[in-house]
């Protein structure tokens, strides 16, 4: 079976960090640019980062430049969202997802819970 699990979310306090992980099974991710999304209560689904799979370009949101860091491992098919000084409204459900855009993404992890608050 094909699929992406995410992991790594949680509560934290402003200011504090988290690492989300998203690993693939049953195929690799290689040849896969992964995109992480987010989505807030009563809000569309938005475009965090990006890292290539070429040349491992990456791509942030202007929200969260300077903050968050996406990184890839290929050996172990995972890719990683470091995520920095984290303020309330980062607060969301994380996904991540086979590709850049929403639109080109066939794989989807189920998604992982962002809480940040005092």
């Amino acid at each position: 079976q094909l699929q992406l699990v995410e992991s790594g979310g949680g509560l934290v306090q402003p200011g504090g960090s988290l690492r989300l992980s998203c690993a693939a099974s049953g195929f690799t991710l290689d040849y896969y640019g992964i995109g992480w999304f987010r989505q807030a209560p009563g809000k569309e689904r938005e475009g965090v980062s990006c890292i290539s799979s070429s040349d491992g370009s990456t791509y942030y949101a202007d929200s969260v430049k300077g903050r968050f860091t996406i990184s890839r491992d290929n050996a172990k098919s995972t890719v990683y969202l470091q995520m920095n000084s984290l303020k309330p409204e980062d607060t969301a459900v994380y996904y991540c997802a086979s590709d850049c855009s929403v639109a080109g993404s066939e794989y989807w992890g189920q998604g992982t819970q962002v809480t940040v608050a005092s």
